[in-house]
């Protein structure tokens, strides 16, 4: 459940990010914690994500672009897209974490936090992703 919290804590984060074209910075998280008291653990795993999520914007916005088929990221609500990013932050670059799990957590938070449809879309987009890193990683281990 604290990685649960952690996820909830760096969509708030990447969403705010994403509204308002900041950049990330020490200042950012400082402003958030103030008044949300959370355990050591919770913040550092809320920073990974979020952090590691802007560092690889770029890549992770092309894996999802190609995922989406006919969707152009920009035209997603912002909250769904701030889940899409962390979700494929996860999928691509912490293989510590069981893709199942990832999703799983993705889908529960777009439940919680989107609208009614969000879930499936998400879903799919997500579940595309997952197979396509497992295909590479099939590749590489081919070579």
């Amino acid at each position: 459940m604290k990685r649960r919290r952690a996820r909830e804590y760096a969509l708030q984060i990447l969403f705010q990010l994403d509204l308002t074209g900041n950049k990330i910075s020490d200042k950012v998280f400082e402003e958030f914690w103030e008044g949300n008291e959370e355990e050591q653990e919770v913040k550092e795993f809320t920073y990974q994500i979020v952090e590691n999520t802007r560092t690889h914007l770029s890549e992770i916005d092309k894996i999802i672009k190609k995922a989406a088929e006919n969707w152009a990221i920009e035209r997603m609500a912002v909250i769904d897209r701030s889940i899409l990013r962390a979700a494929t932050y996860e999928l691509v670059y912490r293989t510590d974490i069981p893709k199942s799990v990832v999703i799983n957590e993705a889908l529960e938070i777009a439940k919680k936090y989107s609208t009614e449809e969000s879930a499936p879309f998400i879903n799919g987009i997500l579940d595309k992703i997952a197979r396509m890193e497992i295909k590479k990683a099939g590749n590489l281990k081919a070579k």
